[in-house]
Parts: structure tokens; sequence; C-alpha cells
């Protein structure tokens, strides 16, 4: 009986022990990325023309900017004619300053 139980608690041991070296990762893990080399990336972008670019042009490369937001600036582009500066973006309802900052190197007018 106490053969029985000294096998039994060897063969627990030895087998948690495996289980423990086989789930953890079998290779080294990558660092994360350091956040200024993901700012570096997202740098590399194209800029917005706002008399030129359509509502889905908008909505992808511009921060904050929907479908709602895109919209508006074309139908102020259409009522009001092409924008003339960048700061004239303050115009559109929705639009304010912290999101015009957010965007502004994104922007050109052409």
């Amino acid at each position: 009986m106490q053969n029985t139980y000294i096998s039994s608690l060897i063969f627990a041991f030895l087998t948690s022990i495996s289980v423990a070296t086989m789930a953890g990762p079998s290779t080294k893990q990558e660092a994360p990325t350091p956040i200024t080399a993901q700012m570096a990336k997202t740098e590399q972008f194209t800029k917005v023309d706002l008399n030129a670019a359509d509502a889905e042009t908008l909505r992808r490369d511009l921060f904050g900017i929907g479908a709602a937001k895109a919209m508006a600036i074309i139908a102020y582009r259409e009522s009001n004619g092409p924008f003339t500066a960048v700061d004239e973006l303050l115009e559109v309802k929705g639009i304010g300053k912290a999101l015009l900052e957010k965007n502004r190197e994104r922007l050109a007018i052409n």
C-alpha cells in the first residue's frame, strides 16, 4: 500500500513537471515594438486633399472621422466651394480644434 502511494506521488510530480515544461513557449518571444517605432510607422502616410477626397478616403485616412463627418465635409465643400485653407475645416459641423490638430499633417489643399 505504501509502495503504491509513493509511486503515485512520484508519478504525479513527474507528470506536473512534464506538463509545465511543455506548456511554456518553446521559443523566445519577440519584444513588443516600442511606441516610438509604432509612431514612426504611422507617420508614413499620404496627404488627403480636402477638395478631391471622397467620403471613404476621408473616413479611412483621417483620425476621428467617421462616415457622418466625412459626408459633412463633402456637403460643406459642395455648398461653399472648395476649401481654401485647412483651418476652414473648422466650419464643418462636428469638426473641432482638437480633431483638426490630430489631422493637420495629413491634410492638404490642392
